[in-house]
């Protein structure tokens, strides 16, 4: 069994800065690439940024410039800091990691998500 679990939201005001984080555990072979999501009330849930093992990232247009995501392979850990935050980024952020269980078995994981709000 795969663990996700997220760490670093919480109440910022715009502008602020947040570093989400996200630590991955478990009966794991591999893991390749990682994501943040969000989901925000009544919408559905976003990808805001990704990051291959080899360090490749990709970012949603809304959070590109003000976002970066992150790794540390050693430590089974992305992170996404996030600065200027404004208040439409207010969302609960969930983690998904992808890898391999076993070399013949894949996973697909998701964190329980954390809270993220900014305030104007």
């Amino acid at each position: 069994q795969v663990q996700l679990v997220e760490s670093g939201g919480g109440l910022v005001q715009a502008g602020g800065s947040l570093r989400l984080s996200c630590v991955v555990s478990g009966n794991i072979f591999s893991i390749n690439a990682m994501a943040w999501y969000r989901q925000a009330p009544g919408k559905q849930r976003e990808l805001v940024a990704a990051i291959t093992s080899g360090g490749s990232t990709n970012y949603s247009d809304s959070v590109k410039g003000r976002f970066t995501i992150s790794r540390d392979n050693a430590k089974n850990t992305a992170y996404l800091q996030m600065n200027s935050l404004k208040v439409e980024d207010t969302a609960v952020y969930y983690c998904n990691a992808g890898g391999k269980r076993r070399p013949w078995q894949t996973y697909d994981a998701w964190g329980q998500g954390t809270q993220v709000t900014v305030s104007s």
